[in-house]
């Protein structure tokens, strides 16, 4: 498989994200519209988005690996922010595309990563969620783009374990208190 065309200018920092994962043991997962784009419909996007399984206590470490991948924080108090917030805003140096890490530490963001797979793409190998997995981090994100995104995924994937989606973005949407997180997609899902 090779890049999809709209990704073509994320190759560098996708590589860059990609080699960041497997310097943590491959303790996380590219999401976001890459993983779209990979998993269903190619579409636009601006940024490279992962989850890593990483404590708010090493992200000094994480920032230091960043670094020597080209990977720099976006402004100075990165690190106070991550603690806060639980994402480590950073740019990839060389082409300026903004990069996402979500420090997971969910019992679901564990199973994502734990089920996540490897799918080539031109030269690089690139660790994604299943796509039962980014449906349902897409139903929690809950913008209009990731509805659209989940509609694509589940045209695009007729096999689906939808008991699995059902699961957990129905505990996602008690917890959140927000039903409309599954009373969104469930019509999808039938």
């Amino acid at each position: 498989m090779s890049v999809p065309e709209g990704l073509s200018p994320l190759a560098e920092p996708l590589a860059a994200v990609q080699r960041l994962l497997t310097r943590f043991q491959e303790k996380g997962v590219i999401i976001g519209g890459v993983a779209v784009s990979l998993l269903g419909k190619p579409r636009l996007t601006a940024d490279v988005d992962a989850v890593m399984l990483v404590s708010v206590e090493d992200v000094p470490y994480l920032l230091e690996v960043a670094k020597q991948e080209g990977l720099l924080p976006r402004f100075s108090d990165v690190v106070d922010f991550a603690r806060r917030h639980r994402v480590v805003l950073l740019r990839h140096q060389a082409s300026g595309i903004n990069v996402d890490v979500s420090l997971g530490i969910l019992p679901f963001e564990e199973e994502t990563v734990e089920r996540s797979m490897v799918q080539r793409v031109g030269t690089l190998d690139v660790r994604l969620p299943t796509v039962e997995d980014l449906i349902i981090l897409k139903a929690v994100a809950h913008r209009p783009k990731d509805l659209l995104d989940i509609q694509g995924l589940i045209e695009g994937h007729q096999d689906l374990d939808r008991r699995r989606i059902r699961r957990w973005v129905s505990e996602f949407a008690e917890a959140l208190d927000m039903p409309e997180i599954w009373n969104d997609i469930a019509p999808w899902l039938k």
